[in-house]
């Protein structure tokens, strides 16, 4: 068994690597080597400013969608649960959209107004939930909580929009289709200490969550505290998908396909899963971004299209094989 999970472990690093590969040099203009060391400074500014900055967010990106939808369906024992049930995807849009109709530009600490307020409102989503965690409610009535303010959200910003212009309200459905197009390395710095962390932090908590598995009253007959674990994972995860959704905007899906995935090639422990799931989503996310690249070339399809037309119909098949 230990052979066969660092087997695939291995293979999983390799297909990472590939998946990097193709996003520098698969896009609506080819690159190739030769290019790079041709001297050509176009085809430098394209590797080094839009390419690569690309492909490392689109990795770290599906790395901590992964890691966080894993540890939500360990804490709620439901295997549906995803990075956005528990609605910081949607205060993340909340507050994106409310910027988006009522700012007119400017940055904070070097990034975009929207941006700013959008991890603004993944953290007041994320406060809410761990204050209902501490009042010691079940993981199935933090799941409900979760579906009822992201159900909130969404009402709060089809209000918006209906109240915006036409220009407005484009930018704001334009937003929320999620995508990786960006400018420099600017994105990949903010994001890269929440998903290491994040995920480094869940690894470390990986004994605890593999006693989860079992439920929560064995858990804590066996030494687990379930309350501050459950604040814990939430809190680790909810600051991975705020910070991502604040670059990105939301990209659905990603936290849903691949965990199911992951189990399926290394089992259940989170030793290895957590990995796995960081490298497997990292691969996933960039593929797909790949493929939104050229589906449409010259023209580019957002990438949260296309993983919610992938994710749709996986939904359904996981939902008819649980029955």
């Amino acid at each position: 068994m230990r052979r066969r999970r660092a087997g695939w472990l291995g293979l999983l690093v390799v297909v990472w690597i590939i998946a990097l590969a193709a996003g520098l040099f698969v896009g609506a203009q080819h690159l190739a080597p030769a290019d790079l060391f041709a001297g050509s400074s176009t085809a430098r500014l394209i590797f080094f400013d839009l390419r690569l900055p690309r492909a490392l967010l689109a990795l770290l990106a599906g790395g901590a969608l992964a890691v966080s939808g894993l540890s939500f369906q360990t804490l709620f024992r439901n295997p549906l649960a995803e990075p956005y049930t528990l609605g910081v995807a949607g205060g993340a849009a909340l507050g994106a959209v409310l910027a988006l109709q009522f700012s007119h530009g400017g940055s904070v600490l070097g990034f975009s107004f929207t941006a700013a307020a959008s991890f603004a409102g993944a953290g007041c989503a994320t406060a809410l939930i761990i204050a209902l965690a501490r009042r010691g409610l079940s993981s199935g009535s933090l799941l409900l909580a979760g579906v009822a303010l992201a159900l909130s959200c969404s009402a709060l910003i089809l209000f918006v929009q209906y109240m915006a212009d036409f220009s407005r309200s484009f930018r704001m459905v334009r937003w929320m289709m999620g995508g990786l197009a960006v400018v420099g390395y600017r994105e990949v710095l903010w994001a890269m200490p929440w998903v290491l962390g994040g995920s480094a932090g869940l690894w470390l908590l990986r004994g605890e969550l593999n006693q989860m598995l079992t439920g929560e009253e064995l858990a804590a007959s066996r030494g687990v505290q379930v309350d501050r674990l459950r604040m814990l994972a939430l809190g680790l995860a909810s600051s991975m998908v705020g910070a991502l959704v604040a670059v990105t905007g939301p990209i659905g899906f990603v936290g849903l396909i691949v965990p199911h995935l992951m189990r399926r090639l290394v089992g259940q422990d989170h030793l290895v899963l957590v990995p796995a799931c960081l490298l497997g989503g990292g691969a996933f996310l960039t593929f797909a971004d790949v493929i939104a690249r050229r589906v449409m070339a010259p023209a580019e399809l957002p990438v949260g299209i296309l993983t919610a037309l992938l994710g749709g119909p996986f939904f359904l098949w996981l939902l008819a094989r649980r029955s």
